[in-house]
């Protein structure tokens, strides 16, 4: 009301707390009064595995309801992981187009190749990649086709095997060490009408 009075109007408000329930419950709360765009955070967060787990359900939850214009994830870490982070919270919730959306299963004992490591050099490697697509890293051949089959480039694992799957399709089958030159050289193959940013892109 003070700014208001004065004619200024250039207005963006945070309401942040460090507590994840009374964060929600503030913006919603505000929300519900002004039409001023919120500035979103759970402040003073923590550190990384913490830290991300409260931004993700305190900003996750306002976001799903509409609330909100802007984010900060705040974490006690290297500021690259805030963004990082923020980007992934705005993936899930399909707020933000670009960027790889990587999808892993958790072990079980049907797992017959290095799930874990595979699904990690997966996402370290096309983490920079900018286009909107989703990249599966299955560890079985029961339940990991299924997944396989809804992304765009999907593999799912068999003994020291994999099988490749393309928009859907079975392609064929590839050697587990050779799986991260498979997608790379699928995905180059299926955007190669595309400039050459995005090839540089794929091999940064």
């Amino acid at each position: 009301e003070i700014l208001e009075d004065l004619n200024f109007y250039d207005i963006k408000l945070s309401l942040k707390s460090s507590d994840v329930l009374t964060t929600i419950k503030a913006y919603e709360e505000v929300a519900k009064i002004i039409d001023y765009p919120l500035h979103l955070g759970v402040t003073e967060a923590g550190t990384l595995k913490m830290g991300l787990i409260k931004s993700s359900i305190g900003l996750g939850t306002l976001l799903s309801q509409g609330i909100g214009d802007t984010i900060r994830v705040s974490l006690t870490e290297d500021p690259v992981e805030e963004i990082e982070a923020g980007f992934g919270i705005l993936k899930s919730l399909d707020l933000r187009k670009k960027g790889v959306n990587f999808v892993s299963c958790p072990t079980c004992g049907r797992t017959q190749i290095d799930l874990i490591g595979l699904a990690k050099k997966v996402e370290e490697r096309f983490k920079n990649l900018d286009l909107p697509i989703t990249i599966a890293t299955m560890g079985c051949p029961v339940n990991g086709p299924g997944e396989a089959k809804h992304a765009d480039f999907g593999i799912a694992g068999g003994l020291n095997e994999c099988i490749f799957f393309r928009k859907g399709v079975y392609e064929k089958k590839i050697q587990f060490e050779d799986v991260i030159n498979v997608i790379l050289e699928e995905i180059e193959k299926y955007y190669n009408e595309i400039p050459a940013l995005t090839h540089n892109q794929i091999n940064a």
